[in-house]
């Protein structure tokens, strides 16, 4: 038998009020955070695209940086992973029983951190190497994630700040130790004749 860790002692008072208040917020409220809660992740592939394609205009350089966000963001979410291995602990909805929006995942799948909001850190803080509008932008929407996973029952407030700083932390050492080196970078891709990729014909 796994034995998992119980995270409420932690936070599970700040958890369980919210989920309350879920209960007695308007519907069409409730609708959207969980829309976004699972959706919400495609929009961050958006600004990766986005990026990608505002950065071949601007040099190599620049694009080899856009092209690594997503490559950060795969890192941050094994980071994430392992830890979760580690920790093993248990949903919130398992250890307090509560009613949430979210159908509440099986044993084994495990709370923190929280997957969704260390992808949604990992792109927004890569991002803001490629535009500091865009970043700003993803920064927001990465709050916004973190804020709905903990709304919908997945996750307590711990969760989520243990993914913001797992996902925030492998990209930005990942992205400044890129930023010195991006040049030799997209000398070596264009060497290879992948340079469509770098600079807008």
């Amino acid at each position: 038998m796994i034995m998992a860790f119980d995270g409420s002692s932690i936070d599970g008072s700040v958890y369980a009020d919210v989920v309350s208040r879920v209960q007695r917020a308007p519907g069409w409220l409730n609708d959207i955070v969980s829309l976004w809660s699972t959706f919400g992740l495609a929009l961050f592939a958006v600004f990766m695209v986005a990026g990608w394609w505002r950065a071949r205009r601007t040099g190599a350089a620049d694009a080899v940086t856009a092209l690594a966000v997503p490559v950060v963001v795969i890192a941050a979410y094994a980071v994430d992973m392992g830890v979760k291995l580690i920790v093993r602990e248990d949903r919130p909805c398992q250890s307090l029983h509560a009613r949430t929006l979210e159908a509440c995942p099986a044993p084994g799948d495990w709370s923190f951190p929280s997957n969704h909001t260390a992808l949604a850190a990992a792109a927004a803080v890569a991002l803001v190497f490629v535009s500091r509008r865009l970043g700003a932008v993803a920064v927001v929407a990465a709050l916004a994630m973190g804020a709905s996973r903990v709304w919908v029952g997945a996750h307590y407030p711990h969760d989520v700040l243990a993914g913001a700083m797992v996902g925030g932390l492998v990209a930005l050492t990942t992205m400044l130790v890129l930023r010195h080196r991006s040049e030799t970078m997209a000398r070596r891709l264009a060497a290879v004749r992948l340079g469509a990729l770098l600079l807008a014909a």
